[in-house]
């Protein structure tokens, strides 16, 4: 039975019971307090318990009220902590239309109004005011893709560093259990924390005619300032290459950027955690469980979502154009040891209420665990954002071994009924024509396994689009390779006597797209059966090629023109396509179809006989692109609320 203390503290009561008399660090947090690995604040809180320290934990002060929440707990000896959240704050808050959700997922019952927009920086110009002597420092998701000046979809401007706009001492970005180890060193060793300027993965500002920090390791680079930025779309899209290739490369240069009067300063990553770091820390003492304080305001949905998930893995080399979870958690891959996931699978199954049904066993996507380069010092000069795109790199172990055995390992817990797959799965990397590298009986092992064990349905993979170049600007490969998987899964289909369906995903409205191009996506997925319902919006997020071109119009690479539907009347009618069998439909795509002289496309789409039965795929659940890609601890959870959905199919008889 667990006991209030075994929490983190929250309250004045909570700290007096354990009898700390003072704080080292209060953390301020976006979301409701759930102890859990998949949560970010969570995990920090955690983190900086092991290293000795008092931590608290305020989630989700009030900013509407005396703000007495910034205050009750008093000052911490080392400095305040602050993050928006799991997301993005602006994500959670709002839809790709910009309307304002209904619910948060990070709060009980789902309740909206709890997050203020730019919660970080709201949460650190607050606590700045109040206590201008306490240093502040911020990270999470929102402050990781915010580090340099960047496009902000919701206000439509180009915004600063977020460590402009938040008034905060220091940020780190990406996963923080390094870069936080080192600090609380430092500062333990009594060295100020304004002193804290050789900080790998850390960022700051220096105010005019402060001098440099040196550090004889380290080489330099130099972006376009902010105020060039704001004058020069170009030269902002330039930016990007510099600090996408700089964020994912294991020997990366220290990167300058002038903002006003003062000097960003951002140092390079951490190498990529070793595995015993990263299973040590999802083997800290969480309870898995939302703090008691909301026992009686209802489930909290994200956690709801993630109850009975495992993740295996941080990281993701697929680099594609729209996703941000190499900006925030690198390409690299660190991937858990199979014991620690089964000590975690045994945590779980011994649960109270476990009825034996694991929902994940997974990471920001599903099948890269354990993969790595063969040769390190290979790895240890590429600049590529992708290791999958447009091919392969010859030197990724892709071997789909030692994810099949963990799965089988798990599911031989006497506990364990069974065991799904709720992550993105990359069908390319299970596709042998484009995975040259693998053994194609490891891969059809795999997908096998999968198909059999661990979905119940329905297999839902990702191709996005069907247009090569659009494909290509994504860094997905050619939808030829859906095309094989598909073989490959009706083969098994047939093979194992199963009945499964395979759920494709899209985007519309992506940079390079056209009109032409969604009809031929809408063309070529009838022809292969498939009736969409429902089709995802590209969402422009901070650090992501593609929200980078949307804003400038340049790719950040070529830096040639490229062309993105903007405009609502563009956006409206590239999601027209998809519901050719809507009657409201058909007399728009047949004008717009004659316009361009595509005939062709009419005629799949609309023939003029009798239209025959089609399966009907519900893609509902693809609420936007960013969370697809949600870095950070809780890339499970995130996509939690993708697997709650229900996928509804039928088959119209002819």
């Amino acid at each position: 039975m667990n006991k209030l203390t075994d929490w983190l503290p929250t309250t004045n009561k909570e700290v007096k019971i354990r009898g700390w008399k003072e704080l080292d660090v209060i953390l301020f947090s976006g979301d409701a307090y759930v102890d859990h690995p998949s949560f970010g604040p969570a995990v920090i809180g955690r983190i900086l318990e092991s290293y000795g320290l008092k931590v608290a934990i305020v989630p989700q002060p009030s900013v509407n009220d005396n703000l007495q929440d910034f205050t009750k707990l008093g000052i911490p000896k080392l400095f305040f902590a602050v993050t928006g959240g799991c997301m993005d704050p602006m994500v959670s808050n709002y839809t790709a239309s910009k309307r304002r959700r209904d619910k948060d997922a990070y709060t009980p019952n789902g309740d909206k109004g709890f997050r203020p927009d730019y919660a970080t920086s709201v949460y650190s110009k607050i606590l700045k005011e109040k206590f201008p002597d306490v240093p502040v420092l911020i990270g999470g998701i929102e402050a990781s893709l915010r580090r340099v000046t960047h496009y902000d979809y919701w206000s439509d401007k180009l915004m600063p560093t977020i460590l402009e706009t938040s008034k905060a001492d220091m940020l780190v970005y990406g996963m923080g259990e390094q870069p936080l180890r080192e600090i609380v060193e430092l500062l333990q060793k009594g060295v100020p924390f304004s002193s804290l300027t050789t900080v790998k993965q850390t960022a700051f500002l220096l105010n005019k005619g402060e001098a440099i920090p040196k550090n004889k390791n380290w080489e330099d680079i130099e972006i376009q300032s902010h105020e060039v930025c704001l004058k020069d779309k170009k030269k902002f899209a330039s930016n990007f290459k510099t600090i996408e290739q700089e964020s994912n490369k294991l020997r990366a240069k220290r990167i300058f950027q002038d903002v006003n009067t003062r000097k960003l300063v951002i140092n390079p990553p951490f190498p990529t955690m070793l595995e015993e770091e990263i299973d040590a820390s999802f083997e800290l003492p969480y309870t898995r469980l939302p703090h008691p304080k909301y026992n009686k305001r209802g489930p909290i949905p994200a956690f709801e979502m993630i109850k009975f998930s495992i993740n295996i893995h941080r990281g993701c080399f697929g680099g594609c154009s729209f996703c941000t979870i190499s900006a925030h958690q690198g390409k690299f891959i660190a991937s858990r040891s199979k014991e620690s996931v089964l000590r975690e699978v045994d945590k779980v199954a011994n649960m109270p209420d476990f009825k034996g049904y694991l929902s994940d066993i997974g990471g920001p996507s599903a099948n890269m665990y354990k993969m790595q380069g063969k040769v390190q010092s290979i790895c240890d000069k590429c600049v590529a954002p992708s290791c999958i795109s447009p091919v392969i790199c010859s030197n990724l172990d892709t071997s789909h071994k030692p994810l099949t055995e963990l799965y089988q390992a798990v599911d031989s817990h006497p506990k364990i009924k069974k065991s799904f797959i709720g992550s993105g799965i990359r069908h390319d990397m299970l596709v042998p024509e484009f995975n040259k590298n693998a053994d194609p009986k490891e891969l059809d092992d795999y997908t096998e396994e999968v198909m059999t064990k661990h979905i119940s349905g329905r297999l839902k993979v990702a191709p996005e689009h069907t247009s090569d170049p659009v494909l290509k600007l994504m860094r997905k490969p050619s939808f030829k390779y859906f095309h094989k998987f598909k073989e490959r899964f009706d083969k098994i289909n047939i093979k194992k006597n199963l009945k499964l369906q395979l759920i494709p995903y899209f985007i519309s409205n992506h940079p390079a797209c056209e009109v032409e191009d969604m009809a031929n996506l809408a063309a070529e997925t009838k022809d292969m059966g498939f009736q969409l319902e429902q089709v995802q919006g590209f969402t422009p997020t901070p650090m992501t090629v593609a929200t980078v071109i949307y804003y400038s119009g340049y790719h950040p690479y070529t830096l040639k023109p490229t062309k993105t539907p903007k405009s609502r009347k563009e956006k409206e009618e590239q999601h027209r396509f998809f519901f050719w069998y809507k009657k409201e439909n058909k007399d728009w795509i047949r004008k717009t179809l004659n316009k361009v002289g595509r005939q062709d496309l009419l005629n799949v789409l609309l023939p003029e006989t009798k239209e025959k039965g089609w399966k009907s795929v519900n893609l509902k659940a693809v609420k936007n692109t960013f969370d697809d890609a949600i870095p950070s601890y809780e890339s499970n959870a995130s996509k939690g609320s993708r697997r709650k959905k229900k996928y509804k199919s039928k088959r119209k008889r002819r």
